[in-house]
Order: structure tokens, then C-alpha cells, then sequence
């Protein structure tokens, strides 16, 4: 079941053979420079209060970000950050984690993360590729989002699970 969860969430996966595990060749999926840029970028803004600018540095890097989205110190993944899109007046929390891309032993795989308009994501929540956050939801901290989220409900947990639908 992992397997098959793991299959519907990802875009792209690439499987890898000899001794070397995937993360030792991320090299040839991702160009240097361009991991090194969106480092240098996500830590600036990850210690810059919320503003236009920080978006606009955001999205200088590829990243879809929706008006008035209020990002606090918010770890972002630096392969693959123009898969992240991020929909109008939503707040991330403090030191979450989203991430687009998983270097497993053997294989190496992607995914898209769309986050709605008007969701609020609590702290130090990790948020795994080809998670989806529906319209008026709300994640609550500590939590580790790894499938679609419906719109207008609560969740929480490790994994997230739906605590309450409606969340008006």
C-alpha cells in the first residue's frame, strides 16, 4: 500500500542501479548553480519578516505564490521549488518544511505541492511532494501532510488526519 501511495503522489520517478544510493547522483538531475541560487534565496527570506519582497524573491526562483501569502521562516525545498504553488491569503508557520523531491535508496522521485487560497498551515509542519491542500483548510502544527486534503476541514497528526470538516 505504501508503494501505491507513494506511486499517486509523485510525478516523477527514476530508478537507479549500482552501489551508489540516488542522493549521490543528485548532481545529474539538478545543475549546481542553480541549487546553490535557491539556497542562497530560501535562507534570505527564511530570516526576512513577511513581505512583497520576500514573495517576489520567492518567485524569482519558480515558486507559484498567490496575493497576500504571509510566509514566517518557512524551509523550503531548493531542487525543485517551481513545483510549489501557494494560493492567496494563506499563512505557513514557522520553520515548516516543504519539500518537492525524495532521494530514496535506489530510486529518486518529485512532486508537486499545491496549497489553496486561504489555508493555514500551523508550525513545523513538514508537507512531503504531491501533497495537496484543498481551499479553507487549515493544518494544524507539528503535523506531516503526505496526501490531498479536502477543502474547509481541519487537520493534524503524524500522518494528517481530518479532525473536523467546515472549518467556518
Amino acid at each position: 500500500m505504501e508503494k501505491e501511495n507513494l506511486k499517486d503522489r509523485m510525478s516523477v520517478c527514476l530508478r537507479y542501479t549500482g552501489s551508489d544510493t540516488s542522493f549521490r547522483r543528485w548532481r545529474k538531475i539538478r545543475s549546481m548553480p542553480i541549487v546553490i541560487r535557491n539556497l542562497l534565496v530560501v535562507s534570505i527570506c527564511k530570516y526576512l519578516p513577511p513581505s512583497k519582497i520576500k514573495n517576489k524573491l520567492y518567485r524569482r526562483i519558480g515558486m507559484k505564490i498567490g496575493k497576500n501569502v504571509t510566509i514566517f521562516g518557512v524551509n523550503f525545498d531548493i531542487f525543485f521549488p517551481e513545483l510549489i504553488e501557494i494560493g492567496d491569503n494563506t499563512v505557513i508557520g514557522s520553520y515548516t518544511l516543504i519539500i518537492t523531491h525524495e532521494f530514496l535508496n535506489k530510486k529518486w522521485c518529485s512532486g508537486k505541492i499545491k496549497i489553496g487560497k486561504n489555508v493555514l498551515i500551523g508550525a513545523m509542519t513538514m508537507i512531503l511532494p504531491g501533497a495537496e491542500i484543498g481551499d479553507n483548510s487549515v493544518v494544524s502544527a507539528y503535523s506531516l501532510v503526505n496526501k490531498k486534503i479536502p477543502s474547509d476541514c481541519m487537520v493534524g497528526g503524524v500522518p494528517v488526519k481530518i479532525l473536523k470538516r467546515g472549518t467556518k
